[in-house]
């Protein structure tokens, strides 16, 4: 069963506290939660519960209670590093989170001092990123990932951000496949030679044969089970048809 929406096994407690109280809703922790998606990002961690109320913050985005330059975050720093802290989960993201992420999202004050041009086109790669995912169009991902160096400058604060989902992809492959050709496996994960060999057999356990052919174990997602569906009809449901048989025609 999957974890609560509201449940992180690794929230710090502080976080905790705020979440299940009234200082959730209150400005003065918007530095606080940031830097938590920070370090979300930086221990391939995700909370989404902290995430949206991050967000809800911004909603209308109330003033920056610390003055530009003090050290603080801006909050376009935090606002680009959500979408990123939720492509981590993919391809089962957190809808909740990940949904309101364009610029309209953001009003008032903020809107005004964000650079509107830069904020919006990393809000719009990191949604199409996010949107060849989860339609598991995985070696266009890639390839889009590779084609813009604003790409790599957006996933530099997450760690290990492809490993990561190579390993989100290679799960979404394991419930969908018994056998795949390890070319076809190496455009999804962006790998080839000793490294997707190695990639396939070591953190995903799966077995290379005949050269080509990568054999993934069964599991309760793969098993092919066969299932026969029925449905229950009284004869009383046929009254009808039955007595109009037998009536004679008008």
């Amino acid at each position: 069963m999957a974890p609560a929406f509201d449940k992180c096994p690794t929230r710090p407690a502080h976080i905790d506290a705020i979440l299940n109280g009234l200082d959730r809703y209150n400005p003065e922790t918007t530095t606080i939660f940031q830097d938590y998606v920070s370090s979300q990002c930086e221990e391939k961690t995700f909370d989404a519960y902290a995430c949206l109320a991050l967000l809800k913050l911004y909603i209308p985005i109330q003033p920056a209670p610390h003055p530009p330059g003090d050290g603080h975050q801006h909050p376009r720093q935090s606002a680009d590093r959500l979408p990123l802290a939720v492509l981590q989960p993919l391809p089962r993201p957190a809808p909740a989170v990940h949904d309101p992420l364009p610029l309209s999202a953001l009003k008032g004050d903020a809107a005004a001092s964000v650079p509107t041009t830069d904020f919006t086109e990393s809000i719009q790669k990191l949604t199409q990123l996010s949107t060849l995912l989860e339609s598991a169009q995985y070696a266009l991902f890639w390839s889009t990932l590779a084609s813009d160096d604003l790409y790599a400058d957006l996933c530099a604060d997450v760690a290990g951000f492809e490993d990561l989902v190579r390993i989100r992809i290679a799960g979404e492959v394991g419930k969908a496949f018994r056998q795949i050709d390890l070319d076809i496996l190496g455009s999804w994960l962006d790998l080839d030679g000793e490294a997707l060999a190695k990639f396939a057999t070591g953190p995903c356990g799966w077995r290379i044969e005949a050269g080509n052919q990568v054999l993934v174990p069964s599991n309760a997602e793969n098993e092919a089970k066969s299932e026969v569906k029925g449905e229950r009809v009284g004869v009383e449901m046929f009254g009808r048809v039955v007595r109009r048989g037998f009536e004679q025609p008008a």
